[in-house]
């Protein structure tokens, strides 16, 4: 059995069932999974010293198109509504190929871990010049995050109504048989689980209504869950009642959308009925605030689903509409525009840490992540708070209001992922300068 110590932390922010906070404090791993929290521990394994260290769950992310890393700040996208800033994107990358999809899946999911992230979820919804789902599973599989990849899917094109130009959709009897191939080789329910498979058509826009209804039959029948884009900004509200006669709400309803196996993205225009509705059906939000300021989609009103019931997580979206990946530096986004909206105690620091952790982690059915508590898997975050960011802090547990953006450590899984602020898994030098070589060629065309 293999043990590490990870010995004398100046605060826990454990996440568990009390939400405790523990201060000068030690966490034994043992073969990958949370054994021992307590003080004073007996050393046996490796030992790694956390003292001027604030110490978290790994963060997780509900909500990313990790290609995109590929395409930040293009011109002509950069200052686009959401409609436009897509058909800017999307015949860039109709340009991508398998490669393009494993290095960009390699950044963005590094670029997530430095930032405390051991859990993240990844939406691909385009499959263009040979490139398939496993292209990203491989890369994150190398790398070593726990990945939760959904296959997304694109099925209406512009001259049949659609946002998405021709060449990007696909016919829908082969994503269902994809879809299938996909989770009978690498969705693993257990727990503990590396990798789990979800369903995801893109949007109300990019796909037919009969291709949402046989998702959710499918999806059911294999025990994995589903996920899309909902009621994003003013644009897609638009669209849904003049092309459905209905709210994205009720759209979702209709079409077997809602409850404990679902969650969706960004969630911006729901109205009290739609709340209510997520509420009452346990229906997931991903929120992405950074995405959201960035396209000018609005604010979520997370207070209001977080008061009603509606189970929230955090995301980062994609880094063609965030331009980074840095998920504390999205839970602090979370706090500050849910302040914004309603006033300086509208959210506090532990609230947001409590949606990027234990939120997310619950929301994607995994109670074995998002804690830190006996017999969970060992996904911890260590935070330096020796450094300037945290200096004059008098509660070095607030991170999101006084502390680092990177972390020190990471563990994914009881495995050290990040040592010192590096990642020790690949070159990940070499894998940035291959992207950045790739997103020069690109942007020549």
């Amino acid at each position: 059995m293999s043990h590490v110590l990870l010995r004398n932390a100046d605060h826990i922010v454990t996440m568990d069932d009390g939400r405790r906070i523990l201060q000068n404090s030690d966490i034994r791993i043992s073969d990958g999974v949370i054994s021992e929290i307590g003080k004073d521990l007996t050393a046996k394994g490796e030992v790694v010293d956390a003292s001027r260290c604030v110490i978290t769950p790994g963060l997780v992310n509900t909500h990313h198109h990790l290609y995109q890393s590929m395409t930040r700040a293009v011109p002509g996208a950069q200052d686009a509504l959401l409609f436009g800033w897509l058909k800017r994107l999307y015949p860039i990358w109709a340009r991508m190929t398998p490669e393009h999809f494993h290095v960009s899946t390699q950044v963005g999911l590094a670029e997530l871990a430095l930032s405390g992230c051991t859990l993240s979820t990844d939406h691909l919804y385009l499959y263009p010049n040979g490139a398939r789902l496993e292209d990203t599973i491989h890369a994150a599989a190398e790398l070593g995050l726990r990945f939760h990849p959904t296959r997304g899917s694109m099925s209406i094109g512009a001259s049949a109504g659609g946002l998405p130009p021709d060449d990007l959709v696909e016919k829908e009897d082969a994503i269902l048989e994809d879809c299938i191939r996909l989770v009978d080789a690498f969705h693993d329910p257990d727990p503990g689980s590396m990798c789990r498979i979800g369903l995801a058509p893109c949007s109300p826009f990019s796909v037919s209504q009969d291709l949402m209804r046989e998702t959710a039959v499918l999806a059911r029948d294999k025990g994995v869950m589903m996920h899309t884009h909902l009621a994003e900004s003013d644009e897609d509200i638009a669209y849904s009642l003049v092309m459905f006669g209905c709210r994205p709400g009720q759209y979702a309803e209709d079409l077997g959308w809602v409850g404990r196996d679902v969650w969706h993205a960004h969630c911006v225009k729901l109205d009290a009925s739609e709340i209510e509705l997520f509420a009452k059906t346990e229906t997931g939000v991903a929120h992405c605030p950074c995405s959201n300021c960035r396209l000018g989609s609005g604010i979520a009103p997370v207070r209001a689903m977080r008061d009603a019931g509606v189970p929230v997580g955090l995301g980062v979206d994609g880094s063609a509409s965030n331009d980074a990946g840095n998920l504390v530096a999205e839970a602090r986004m979370a706090m500050l525009l849910q302040r914004v909206l309603q006033g300086g105690d509208a959210m506090s620091a532990m609230e947001a840490l409590e949606i990027a952790t234990r939120g997310g982690a619950d929301m994607l059915g995994r109670p074995d992540c998002g804690r830190i508590a006996v017999g969970a898997r060992a996904d911890i975050a260590v935070w330096d708070i020796s450094g300037i960011s945290s200096a004059g802090s008098w509660d070095p547990a607030a991170l999101l209001l006084a502390g680092p953006t990177t972390v020190k450590n990471l563990f994914v899984e009881g495995r050290q992922f990040v040592r010192d602020g590096h990642v020790t898994t690949i070159d990940l030098g070499a894998v940035i300068e291959r992207q950045n070589t790739m997103a020069r060629a690109l942007a020549a065309v």
